[in-house]
């Protein structure tokens, strides 16, 4: 869900091939969220292997990484440690939510009205824990890094990039933007020729970089602010003000400066009181649990039989095209001498 600020950020569109060399931190829950909501067939039913167990997470992370990697990029992936207390309301209405979908899907199944069921089956996507361990195992037998934040994945990947270990955050929403990220790329793992949902036309979609500073500055306000903008509009942790939109949230924000100014127009002006205290919730996003980062963790050469083990004698996916994508994902990473280390990759 995230913070909406999409009227609100300066986006440049950019290819994948601009990222070549850069190493850019995932946020691993994010982009596995994605894969088991669009990696479906024509009536929502998720791919699965033979046994029935599913499998989109997996295709996604192996096809999308393997484009990735023959662009020269270099992901690390970030997965969530344990949930901020504040996002248990959150976690109990996206529930409610899917249980809700997966009646309208079955409704529509019954009726045979698939356009509808798949896009209700979107809804209803869940990411188990022995989904995370196939996605690290697979990540680890493509010689891919991963980290386990202590927290919100997007926060630890925040945090990297403002070190300057990483180049950038990648996710979906904005909420690395209010952890500090300096820069933030979306539509990482879904470029390319994509439906239009509810349409019969496609679209290109291509990655966008929004930098953290220009950001502001466009906007006129100081990173706290825009966590206020956040807060008003809703947050993982809070609901927003009812009404208020982005655009009004700037407008707020920008004449009452302040969060103690801000809260107490609200209060005044809509007669609200929020359910979590803001100042909470700015410490939040200023101040993030951060994970020890290990002092070297690089790319290591990818095993093609560990992945071969994983996709095709586990879950069944074909052997010829698996073999022929790691063919192809190992000789990019030669070709683009990619046996160096996370260090050595700035030391140079």
């Amino acid at each position: 869900m995230g913070v909406d600020l999409g009227d609100l950020a300066i986006k440049h569109a950019i290819s994948l091939e601009s990222l070549s060399g850069r190493i850019i931190a995932v946020d691993a829950f994010n982009v596995l969220y994605q894969f088991l909501a669009s990696i479906r067939q024509e009536d929502g039913t998720p791919l699965m292997d033979f046994r029935g167990n599913i499998t989109a997470h997996l295709s996604g992370l192996f096809y999308r990484n393997a484009k990735l990697l023959e662009n020269g990029i270099r992901p690390v992936y970030v997965f969530d440690g344990k949930p901020a207390e504040l996002k248990e309301r959150t976690h109990e209405e996206r529930a409610a939510v899917k249980a809700s979908a997966r009646k309208k899907w079955e409704e529509a199944l019954e009726k045979e009205e698939f356009r509808e069921a798949k896009k209700y089956a979107q809804a209803t996507s869940r990411l188990t824990p022995q989904m995370v361990a196939e996605a690290k195992e697979l990540l680890t037998a493509m010689g891919i890094p991963w980290v386990q934040a202590e927290g919100e994945g997007e926060a630890q990947a925040a945090i990297m990039a403002q070190k300057g270990i990483v180049y950038a955050a990648a996710s979906q929403d904005y909420d690395a933007l209010l952890f500090g990220a300096p820069v933030l790329v979306r539509n990482i793992s879904i470029t390319g020729r994509r439906k239009v949902p509810r349409q019969d036309r496609y679209i290109m979609i291509e990655p966008e970089e929004i930098v953290l500073k220009e950001t502001l500055a466009g906007l006129g306000v100081t990173r706290e602010q825009l966590i206020m903008i956040g807060v008003l509009t809703g947050t993982d942790f809070n609901e927003g003000v009812r009404g208020v939109g982005p655009k009004t949230a700037l407008k707020i924000v920008k004449e009452h400066k302040q969060p103690a100014t801000i809260i107490d127009y609200i209060r005044q002006k809509y007669n609200y009181e929020f359910e979590v205290d803001p100042r909470e919730i700015l410490d939040l996003f200023m101040k993030p649990k951060e994970a020890e980062i290990p002092g070297k963790f690089g790319w290591g050469e990818v095993s093609e039989e560990d992945v071969v083990g994983i996709l095709v004698r586990k879950h069944d996916f074909s052997e010829e095209r698996v073999r022929r994508t790691t063919g192809q994902m190992i000789k990019s990473f030669k070709e683009k001498g990619e046996q160096k280390s996370l260090g050595q990759w700035f030391d140079g």
